[in-house]
């Protein structure tokens, strides 16, 4: 048993962890960061999004080559070597992990190999595989994360029916793959494997594709991932998964109606969504306010509990790696005796389907909910030269600002590069701007940033190219 004192104890090395960390040390706290995984990065790195990314980039070079070079004058033989994509994605993986633990060690961050308990205030119990240790700390921070959310009566095996962690690695493309659920995860690594030439049919609990977002932007997903070939069973609930001589039997039934059918398949994903992981650290014991699971913070991401602190996917809010982020700058900033801030209202969203669909701020279902009075500007980029160079010419840009002033409330995008394009209308937001003060801002031609203005000039009726 050997003892250490530090300002500062991260147990948690994902997105939010080491990005505090390293803040932290920047601030001239001594810091150490506990992660039991054996990489650093987090689900976002090892699990999520990165490996996702990856196959989302390779899954679409495959379907260009195989579908779209033909219109470019070029010809090719296309053959798909799974093996050889999947560890491409192991490299990239490997790779950033790598990379952030070169951040720590550059940044003096202890990194501590192992996972992290809170047996009293003050202290860190990590257990890794040569033993036991005791972090004396000041503070402690949970930067622990979440996972993937069981779905009752239906157990994963990651082999035939699987989590997200699963679905990065089938070895062989499944001829029939079934996702439940039709939320961000699901649509994309949905997209993933029907490139590669399974039959992928969603099934979703509600009636509509990528709930909480803008609904007329998810209905123009579904219709365009429709027609890339994905099938979808909305207002469907699964009741059941039986593996049967290398077949799964799914039995579902109607929302509404109540009537049952049964689907055999090859394999299944089980994308329901993410829950706050907080296993094993003694939580409870301590005292720590927490509700379904999740811890509750104050404004300075304090615990109920003096000294111990939390960010990231294991708090209210959305569970996404940038949030997490910045979590734990802000958090860690305060601690430091600065002012440490996120707005909540203006975290992005993005899903890496292909086409992207990014959003920021508020949907029109929102807006008329508060009884909000607003404008909206459409663009699409079948109008937008670039996108039509490019032969991406699916999806639009939609901006809501306030009828009365023409502050900027929510933009919301499907098309090409929509992430990218998205960072725009978040800085502009951020500032309290107005659609006029992006229809006043020169963008560069051709460009597909010019959908975006010309959203903003559809605010007032005022659109050029269209």
């Amino acid at each position: 048993m050997s003892e250490a004192l530090y300002d500062l104890v991260i147990i948690g090395g994902g997105p939010g962890g080491y990005v505090a960390a390293i803040r932290a040390a920047q601030l001239g706290l001594k810091t150490a960061c506990v992660e039991g995984r054996g990489t650093l990065g987090g689900t976002c790195l090892n699990v999520g999004c990165m490996p996702s990314k990856a196959l989302l980039q390779s899954s679409e070079k495959f379907v260009d080559a195989s579908k779209h070079f033909a219109a470019h004058g070029i010809k090719a033989d296309v053959k798909l070597d799974l093996d050889t994509m999947l560890a491409r994605k192991d490299k990239v993986v490997d790779d950033l992990t790598k990379g952030v633990e070169f951040l720590l060690k550059k940044n003096k961050v202890d990194y501590i190999k192992g996972w992290g308990a809170i047996p009293k205030t003050g202290e860190v119990l990590v257990k890794g595989e040569s033993g036991e240790q005791t972090l004396k700390a000041k503070n402690i921070l949970i930067a622990t994360g979440s996972e993937s959310t069981p779905l009752p009566g239906i157990e994963t095996d990651e082999k035939q029916i699987v989590t997200s962690t699963g679905a990065l690695s089938f070895k062989k493309v499944p001829e029939h793959l079934v996702v439940i659920g039709a939320g961000v995860i699901g649509l994309e690594l949905g997209s993933v494997w029907s490139r590669l030439g399974a039959t992928v049919t969603v099934v979703e609990f509600l009636d509509r594709v990528l709930p909480g977002m803008d609904g007329e932007t998810a209905k123009l997903a579904q219709r365009v991932l429709t027609k890339q070939g994905l099938k979808f069973k909305l207002g469907m609930k699964v009741t059941g998964a039986a593996k049967s001589k290398g077949k799964v039997k799914l039995t579902m039934e109607s929302v509404k109606k109540g009537t049952t059918e049964e689907l055999e398949v090859d394999a299944v994903l089980v994308s329901i969504g993410r829950r706050a992981y907080t296993k094993g650290l003694g939580l409870e014991e301590l005292g720590v306010k927490m509700e379904r699971g999740v811890i509750q913070v104050d404004d300075h991401f304090q615990t109920s509990v003096p000294g111990i602190y939390a960010i990231g996917d294991c708090i209210p809010g959305p569970m996404l790696a940038h949030k997490a982020e910045e979590d734990g700058v802000a958090c860690v900033e305060t601690l430091a005796g600065q002012k440490g801030h996120v707005n909540y209202a203006l975290v992005p969203g993005v899903v890496y389907t292909h086409p992207e669909i990014a959003c920021v701020g508020k949907s029109e279902e929102a807006l008329k909910e508060a009884g909000v009075e607003y404008k909206v500007g459409k663009f699409p980029f079948s109008a937008n030269s670039r996108a039509r160079a490019m032969g991406e010419s699916d999806g639009q840009v939609k901006i809501l600002s306030d009828a009365t002033s023409d502050k900027v409330l929510g933009v919301h995008i499907i098309g090409p590069a929509a992430g990218e394009l998205l960072s725009e209308a978040v800085a502009v937001m951020e500032f309290g701007g107005s659609a006029e003060d992006i229809a006043r801002t020169c963008h560069s031609h051709p460009g597909l940033s010019e959908a975006v203005k010309e959203a903003a000039l559809a605010v007032a009726g005022r659109a050029i190219h269209m």
